[in-house]
């Protein structure tokens, strides 16, 4: 996504000693934090501070299963409640709002609100007996009939509650507005008018019956935001993200079963899988094959049979993504289901990216606005995910698979490891590299060699932009600034790139050609050309 967190100009740095000159924009400090609550089904009692303290302080509430409904439609608390947990999490300022579910059982839900009253006088009751800070209302799969109970049930409890404590609703996503089933029962105006916050469940586009399909499409996701928008201010709405998938085998009538992200990844890992990221949905899938005599891992208890799976996740790249809507639609946060499901690696990015912060190395750089630029269009990535690394050289490997990123080129005529020996099959670039050797953009270095881990240099990227732009500069009659440049292969790259204003020179009348380009560099000159680029 392109829109970042808003940046205000207080002063003016000019930059001489590095590729150019830029204006830097600084922040005038940071905004407060995004929130961030999770939902706390799966597992024990004694797994559960262990999850807590793997989230690495990205935690402002726990909503664990401690509230279900009894037949009648009263209070039922789970054996999971734990005032030990409970008093641990308030020691590292985590608030504890459970949450009461009917758990998809629309009779039991329709009990529940019937006996909204009571209902609400017994939660109430629990909240205060055992120092919690809230609940979350969970009631799902009732219908349009139900809609005003449902939002008088969160009326009686706002009413009820003690000041201070939070009240919030799980809520479908409705991005196509349908007012009929269980997405009719949610008014969110009426219950955004009652409650603290409205937490999008923006997942389970494909479920369990339907056809293959990606959990939390980039299009399903960003409708849902926007109907959520046109009756709901964004400070009060919190967006659900999915730590589960789900899988397919084409032997199989039904599918849809759900999966841990976790659970995912070690499945995909195991059966060789081919992994793809569709771009239109922003989303990864992969596929596999088990066979009669292949082993067959378990998956919520279940054994995987033989046949030809797909499976829809979430990944990195997936999630962060998400994460940037938060800041493109300015909304209170997130919220996701459910904590254990995840891969441990979440966390070391997730708060990061939730307050738009992104790298934990590019704070202070000169760079800093480029470097967002082009990783919020999905140019360029980071070197980890909590690191740019701005002040690394970029390498041949590096820029190619930049600028195949940039023209969004796909070859699937590729065949992974036949073009240069020094790019196998195993290396992470080795279709990116193909595909920019094919298209033009690079040429290898000779003897089959293509040389990923050397460096780019200053008058090879003048080069490499000249090919992918369209400035069209006749530069014959333009005089040439540089002392240190002279008639050779990069010259007319060179001037070109100048007159457009890509490339500035330093203060001395050099252009240093042979110097070596910084990952933070590239992404200032990638920025400058982004509306400039012009490649069939």
């Amino acid at each position: 996504m392109r829109n970042k967190k808003k940046l205000f100009i207080s002063i003016f740095l000019v930059i001489t000693m590095v590729l150019s000159i830029f204006l830097v924009k600084p922040e005038e400090g940071q905004a407060d934090s995004k929130f961030n609550m999770t939902y706390l089904y799966f597992g024990d009692v004694n797994n559960q501070k262990s999850l807590v303290e793997k989230t690495k302080a990205s935690l402002d509430v726990i909503s664990p299963n401690y509230f279900n409904i009894d037949s009648d439609g009263s209070l039922l608390l789970t054996s999971l409640l734990s005032t030990e947990f409970i008093s641990s999490m308030h020691s590292q300022n985590i608030k504890v709002v459970p949450f009461i579910s009917n758990h998809w059982d629309r009779e039991l839900g329709r009990i529940a609100l019937k006996n909204r009253e009571k209902l609400a006088d017994e939660i109430v009751t629990a909240i205060k007996k055992y120092n919690l800070d809230g609940v979350n209302v969970d009631i799902e799969n009732v219908t349009e009939v139900d809609r005003e109970n449902y939002t008088d049930f969160v009326r009686i409890l706002r009413s009820k509650l003690p000041e201070g404590k939070e009240l919030s609703v799980a809520v479908a996503a409705n991005p196509r507005g349908f007012t009929k089933g269980w997405h009719g029962s949610y008014d969110y105006e009426a219950l955004a008018k009652y409650s603290d916050y409205l937490m999008i469940m923006a997942y389970d586009e494909s479920y369990y019956g339907s056809k293959p399909g990606p959990v939390a499409s980039k299009t399903f996701v960003e409708s849902s935001i926007k109907y959520a928008l046109n009756r709901v201010s964004p400070d009060k709405i919190v967006l659900g993200i999915p730590f589960f998938g789900r899988y397919w085998n084409e032997n199989e009538s039904v599918g849809g079963h759900g999966i841990s992200l976790a659970k995912a990844n070690s499945v995909i890992k195991h059966y060789n899988s081919d992994i793809y990221f569709d771009k239109a949905t922003m989303s990864p899938y992969a596929t596999f094959s088990i066979g009669v005599n292949d082993t067959k891992l378990l998956v919520n208890g279940k054994a995987l049979t033989p046949g030809k799976y797909t499976v829809w996740f979430e990944n990195e790249d997936s999630i962060k993504d998400k994460l940037q809507l938060v800041h493109k639609y300015n909304l209170k946060g997130t919220g996701s289901w459910s904590l254990g499901q995840e891969l441990p690696s979440t966390w070391e990015y997730y708060k990061l990216w939730l307050n738009g912060k992104y790298f934990v190395d590019i704070d202070n750089n000169w760079a800093k606005n480029d470097i967002l630029s082009m990783v919020g269009m999905g140019w360029m990535k980071g070197t980890s995910n909590v690191n740019f690394s701005p002040s690394e050289t970029i390498t041949r490997a590096q820029a190619a698979a930049t600028l195949v990123r940039a023209l969004e080129l796909e070859d699937t005529n590729v065949i992974n490891g036949e073009k240069f020996t020094d790019v196998p099959s195993t290396h992470w670039a080795n279709k990116e590299v193909q595909i920019a050797a094919k298209k033009g953009i690079f040429v290898g270095v000779g003897n089959k060699k293509f040389a990923p881990d050397e460096p780019v240099t200053r008058e090879q990227m003048a080069t490499l932009l000249s090919r992918i732009t369209n400035y069209g500069t006749d530069i014959k009659e333009y005089k040439n600034p540089f002392i240190d440049v002279k008639p050779s292969w990069s010259y007319d790259s060179i001037m070109q790139m100048n007159y457009a204003g890509v490339f500035v020179g330093f203060e001395d009348k050099t252009f240093r050609p042979r110097v070596k380009m910084t990952r933070a560099e590239m992404a200032a000159v990638l920025n400058r050309v982004k509306d400039s680029i012009n490649f069939d």
